[in-house]
């Protein structure tokens, strides 16, 4: 049994909670795509665990954990935030965390290029703004796979004779093609390789082929939970391109960066922000640049789990939700955060958009069609209520329910759970069967 849980806006939807939620119910959970980019966090026993690109399936210590092949990796960044996890007290992690050997590995010159690329980007955007990015090198490693000149994890770690003198040649081609493209910079190569070689052999022990590893999972029946990265509108192919991130972080993706076909796939969770965020640039139809967006900016704590930056904030989408819904195919929602709108009055959800009068079919590709959208809503009754320490679904208060009863029919997807704090233990469920 295959089930997935997927962000369904622009990101940070709570997608870590629902899976640390599920998690106990699983044997596996995997990353399919994203790097250390991502950013959970959890709260377990009152301890905070943020999670970047480790699967957040490791707090269950019964639990074993997959970077799978769509998955980019920074070597670095793995073993810290591995070492940061068990300094708070995470147990046998290491016993149960694998990484496949087609990923492929992020050097720091990744890291280096990618804001030399954020700017040649923006040199060449019709209004000059920057993508967005992390800095953490995700977009130049999927550049170079893409271009088939990336080095994946078995190229470090293979003990065929020469293989670590190929290691280094492809590393130092990729390098130089780097230094043609964004001019010579100041690189020590040498010390990083040096720690590679150091790397190497560390590496060893998590790495699997992970075709073999989930197909094995597979035919044994184990329950399968697959993490996804980011959300369906940062999509390479479906986001608000070119303001997205560089990997396929749909359902499409979960079948190419695992290697498994899609009728093994069961629920596909999609994860809901009560309202809607986004961190960077790009378009955003429902923002609200006005004190309801500070309220929701400052009651929702809305800064990134990786980079801190302050989040963008809006009243829900339910277009964007609906498109989400298409691609992705939810079989149930997850709404998060619907404690961040217990004191407002009244509630606009976006139902539709229009260009000059004319109302669109669907979410537009063109973004200088999307940058002209009017945003048409409708006005909700807020509840007025601390909903934080209430334990049971039907206890919510009636206008909460029929907030979310409005998603669903709007979506035609049930809500199976709602979030009303941080904790683990604030998540109510809703019987859909």
């Amino acid at each position: 049994m295959v089930n997935v849980v997927l962000g369904s806006q622009w990101g940070d939807e709570g997608k870590g909670k629902l899976v640390d939620l599920l998690v106990g119910h699983y044997d596996i959970v995997a990353r399919c795509a994203g790097g250390n980019n991502a950013g959970h966090t959890i709260v377990v026993n009152n301890v905070k665990y943020d999670f970047h690109m480790l699967p957040s399936g490791l707090v269950n210590p019964n639990c074993q954990n997959l970077l799978g092949n769509g998955v980019v990796i920074h070597v670095p960044s793995f073993f810290q935030e591995l070492e940061n996890l068990e300094e708070k007290g995470l147990k046998n992690a290491r016993e149960r965390l694998f990484i496949s050997s087609r990923a492929h590995l992020i050097f720091d010159f990744h890291r280096r290029t990618d804001k030399l690329r954020e700017l040649e980007l923006a040199d060449h955007s019709k209004d000059g703004k920057n993508i967005g990015t992390t800095g953490k090198g995700i977009g130049p490693t999927y550049s170079t796979k893409a271009s088939r000149s990336g080095l994946r994890v078995h190229h470090l770690v293979n003990d065929n004779p020469g293989a670590w003198e190929f290691f280094v040649s492809k590393y130092m081609r990729l390098l130089e093609t780097r230094k043609q493209r964004y001019g010579d910079f100041d690189y020590d190569y040498e010390e990083e390789l040096a720690r590679f070689k150091q790397y190497k052999e560390q590496l060893k022990p998590f790495v699997v082929d992970s075709v073999v590893f989930m197909h094995n999972a597979i035919k044994a029946n184990k329950k399968i939970l697959v993490e996804g990265a980011n959300a369906l509108m940062l999509d390479i192919d479906f986001g608000t391109y070119p303001y997205v991130t560089s990997s396929s972080t749909g359902i499409g993706g979960v079948c190419t960066g695992l290697g498994i076909p899609p009728h093994v796939i069961n629920d596909v969770y999609g994860v809901v922000k009560a309202y809607t965020t986004r961190v960077g640039e790009g378009p955003f139809p429902t923002e609200q640049l006005n004190e309801f967006g500070d309220k929701l900016q400052t009651i929702g704590a809305e800064f990134g789990v990786t980079t801190g930056r302050k989040r963008r904030c809006g009243w829900l989408d339910l277009v964007v939700l609906k498109y989400s819904t298409l691609i992705n195919g939810y079989t149930s929602l997850n709404i998060t955060k619907l404690d961040v709108l217990d004191t407002f009055e009244t509630i606009p959800v976006g139902v539709s958009y229009s260009v000059n009068g004319k109302k669109l079919d669907l979410f537009p590709e063109d973004l200088m069609t999307l940058g002209k959208v009017d945003v048409e809503y409708v006005n909700l009754p807020g509840w007025n209520q601390d909903i934080t320490k209430i334990t049971k679904y039907e206890d919510l208060p009636e206008n909460a329910k029929k907030y979310l009863k409005f998603i669903e029919d709007f979506v035609g997807v049930p809500v199976e759970w709602v979030g009303t704090g941080p904790g683990r233990e604030s998540m109510l469920h809703k019987d859909i069967n």
